[in-house]
């Protein structure tokens, strides 16, 4: 599984579920980058408390930390196309990325090229 994704990034946790009111399958994961710096997940987006359908990605920064920050950055209808999201902002991330003194802007960077445009 974690050959999906860049090498700096490793998958956290990985569930397959079925919601008590539904018979249909639904999947949940994490990616943790190897500094610590940042944590993805691709869930449900009823999980976040939306009234809408499909899965949300996001990112929080500095997971477990009093400081720590979410933010979504895209909501889809497919798991599979949540999966393809985020690992084209791992990639993106990956790419800008260069210590915890630029967390914020490859965060900004990757949420620029993967966020929906209105």
């Amino acid at each position: 599984m974690d050959a999906d994704v860049p090498l700096e990034w490793s998958t956290e946790e990985s569930r397959t579920y079925s919601p008590a009111d539904t018979d249909r399958e639904m999947e949940y994961r994490t990616y943790h980058h190897e500094s610590g710096d940042i944590r993805l997940k691709v869930a449900p987006a009823s999980l976040d408390g939306e009234d809408h359908p499909g899965y949300a990605l996001t990112a929080t920064t500095y997971p477990g930390l009093d400081l720590s920050e979410t933010i979504r950055i895209r909501t889809v209808l497919t798991f599979e196309r949540c999966e393809r999201i985020a690992r084209q902002f791992m990639d993106l991330f990956s790419a800008s990325y260069d210590g915890p003194g630029s967390l914020e802007d490859a965060l900004d960077y990757a949420y620029e090229r993967t966020r929906e445009h209105r």
